[in-house]
This record gives structure tokens, C-alpha cells and sequence, in this order.
């Protein structure tokens, strides 16, 4: 047990350092190939618990690995999940400072700013759907901390799911009026289309993806709260972003979401 800890303690610093010197590491599953994913979640939440005492303060979660592409090519049937602190905000047409990624990559999503708290297990989608207060759209820029994203599962976890920042649209939509797993979306580099989605690519609907969510971190004795931003999963594929880069996704009745690198 002892030698666990001081392995998790060890991985969780390496990542830490990695995003202060802006230098990426190689796999921790390289060092670790048992690292499990019990484990790779104590990682992040070392690194999430320092932050917080550094000042920091959470303001929701993220879900990841929400197409079936993504899970097929890490070799897995379900979501992971990271935490969002107010460092993480990007103003919708703001600019992201370079000293603050390392090989990023931007993905369109639904983010659901939530009116009630949903705590699991036994959450349903009717149950999250009631919770929320209003979605908007969103621009979620992914960024590992590990070299070339050569990553596994248990790494990303370990890298807070492969967190960057994010960028919230203007335009809060009420749930009721919205059918999520038909809503279309565009995303655009520099005005060129590069790909498309819709609401049912995240798990079916991407209130599932919130539901999934809830239930996970009941193990945990974790809560949603209300009013925490939960970024539900892309629903297209991520695309990287170099400096001058500026992108945009529009949304079906959400409207445009922008940033620039």
C-alpha cells in the first residue's frame, strides 16, 4: 500500500511539472503498464486537490472518451471524466495564451450548466434533464501533458482526462426547448469546415453522458452541484490547433462559439 501511494504521488508530480515547464513525459504506462484506473483517478485528484489549495476553485466536470471512435481506439466501453477550474476559462473570441497549452486540440460540445444538484447512483436522464438550468455552447480545448498524445486510458485519466481549457458560448438555451440528440453542429478552422456532429454522437444523447456522470462519482461520495458547468463529450473529432489558428462552432439554435490561438 505504501509503495502504491508513493507511486501515485510520484506520477501525480511528474504531470504537475509537466504543465509548469510546458514539457511533455512519456506514458506513465510506460513506467507503469499495471497502473490501474483506480489509481490513474487518484492522480488526478492529487493534482486537482494541490490546485485548489494553491487557490484555485472547481467549477464543474468534463466527460471524455464519449464516441464510440475514441473509445475503440483506447480500447474501452465507457466515459472518463476530469474536473474544470476557473483557470481552465477562455472568454468566447478570446485568445488562448501559448504559455498555457502544449499540444492543443479543440472539440465542439454541449455544456449543460446544471440549477439543481444530481447525485448518484440511480440518475437518469429525465433526472438530469430536470437538473438543468439552461445549455449553451461550448468549445473544449484538449491538451496532454503526455508526448505526441501517445496515451492509454489509465493516462489520460491520470492528466485530469486530458483537460486544456474551455470557451462557453453567449446564448443559454432552456433544455425544454431543444431536442439534444438531433442538434447539429460545424466546426471551422480558420473558415474552413473540418467536421460535423450531432447531440446522439456522445453516447446517444448527451444527457446519458451527464446521467453517466452523476452515477460514477457516487462511488466516490461526490456530488454535481448546482450551478457547476458540465462539458457532456464532442461530437466530432478533436483538431489540433497551432499559434494563429482561430476556430468557431456553431450550434443549431445554441448559435457560434469562437477562439483563437
Amino acid at each position: 500500500m505504501q509503495d502504491q501511494f508513493k507511486e501515485t504521488e510520484q506520477l501525480a508530480e511528474a504531470l504537475y511539472q509537466a504543465e509548469q515547464t510546458r514539457k511533455g513525459i512519456s506514458p506513465l504506462t510506460e513506467r507503469f503498464p499495471d497502473l490501474s484506473i483506480e489509481a490513474a483517478y487518484q492522480i488526478q485528484l492529487t493534482n486537482i486537490r494541490r490546485k485548489v489549495n494553491e487557490g484555485q476553485t472547481i467549477v464543474g466536470k468534463k466527460i471524455g472518451l464519449t464516441s464510440k471512435a475514441m473509445q475503440e481506439l483506447l480500447g474501452v466501453n465507457q466515459p472518463d471524466y476530469g474536473h474544470l477550474l476557473d483557470s481552465m476559462v477562455v472568454e468566447n473570441g478570446g485568445e488562448v495564451p501559448q504559455t498555457k497549452v502544449l499540444q492543443p486540440r479543440v472539440e465542439g460540445e454541449i455544456a449543460f450548466i446544471l440549477k439543481k444538484d444530481l447525485q448518484g447512483p440511480g440518475v437518469t436522464v429525465t433526472d438530469v434533464l430536470r437538473a438543468t438550468d439552461y445549455v449553451v455552447a461550448a468549445i473544449e480545448i484538449v491538451d496532454s501533458r503526455i508526448k505526441d498524445w501517445k496515451i492509454k486510458l489509465a493516462d489520460t485519466i491520470a492528466d485530469n482526462a486530458s483537460s486544456g481549457l474551455y470557451v462557453l458560448g453567449t446564448r443559454p438555451v432552456k433544455i425544454d426547448r431543444l431536442d439534444l440528440a438531433q442538434l447539429g453542429m460545424v466546426l471551422y478552422k480558420n473558415g474552413e469546415v473540418m467536421n460535423t456532429g450531432v447531440g446522439a454522437a456522445a453516447l446517444g444523447h448527451p444527457a446519458l453522458c451527464v446521467a453517466w456522470l452523476a452515477n460514477q462519482l457516487a462511488q466516490f461520495d461526490t456530488v454535481l452541484k448546482a450551478g457547476e458547468v458540465i462539458l457532456s463529450g464532442a461530437l466530432s473529432a478533436a483538431v489540433n490547433a497551432e499559434p494563429g489558428d482561430h476556430f468557431s462552432v456553431r450550434f443549431d439554435q445554441l448559435g457560434e462559439v469562437s477562439v483563437k490561438f
